[in-house]
């Protein structure tokens, strides 16, 4: 009989649970809002901090832009005032020239003095001169035009005429030297 008494308690403790609900609606209910505002709120910082990052991006670029704008202008007007006192010496010099009978000379003189002003500015902006004439021909500074039989084996892989300068601006080639080139 014990046995028996035994799974007669077991099947009355069953049923008995199986009749008694706990209210796991509520207690889930309350968990999801919790989680819920628990989420809302850090998606919210999230969004803010989103949408401020996004702000702060968008205003460094429009500085960035405005101040880069600003810079080049800046270069410009001070290429340009270095400048001027030559368009001066060519004002100059051509009402020398109207005046006097001696002209060719005066001419010459006066342009020579402009040229070698204009030379001293633009050295004093880092532009230098790329040195050609009896070097050897090197493709990352010097553009080959053409090309003539050398006299000599001494000119072969030489420059032998320079038909347009090369500068560098800063160390940096702003222009390769157009040349010819003994073969």
């Amino acid at each position: 009989m014990k046995n028996n008494q035994k799974d007669d308690l077991n099947k009355n403790l069953k049923n008995k649970t199986n009749n008694f609900e706990i209210p796991t609606d509520k207690i889930n209910n309350f968990k999801i809002k919790q989680k819920e505002s628990i989420e809302d709120k850090s998606l919210k910082d999230i969004t803010d901090k989103y949408l401020r990052l996004m702000a702060e991006f968008d205003n460094f670029k429009k500085r960035t832009n405005r101040e880069k704008i600003e810079m080049i202008e800046m270069a410009s007007k001070n290429v340009i005032i270095s400048l001027l006192p030559i368009l001066d010496d060519f004002e100059r010099s051509f009402k020398s020239i109207k005046d006097d009978n001696d002209k060719k000379d005066i001419f010459y003189n006066g342009i020579k003095i402009i040229y070698e002003k204009l030379q001293k500015i633009l050295k004093n902006h880092g532009l230098e001169p790329i040195q050609s004439l009896g070097m050897n021909f090197d493709d990352n500074l010097h553009e080959a035009l053409t090309n003539i039989k050398a006299n000599s084996n001494d000119l072969k892989n030489k420059i032998v005429d320079e038909l347009e300068k090369g500068y560098f601006l800063n160390k940096k080639i702003i222009r390769f030297s157009k040349v010819v080139v003994g073969i």
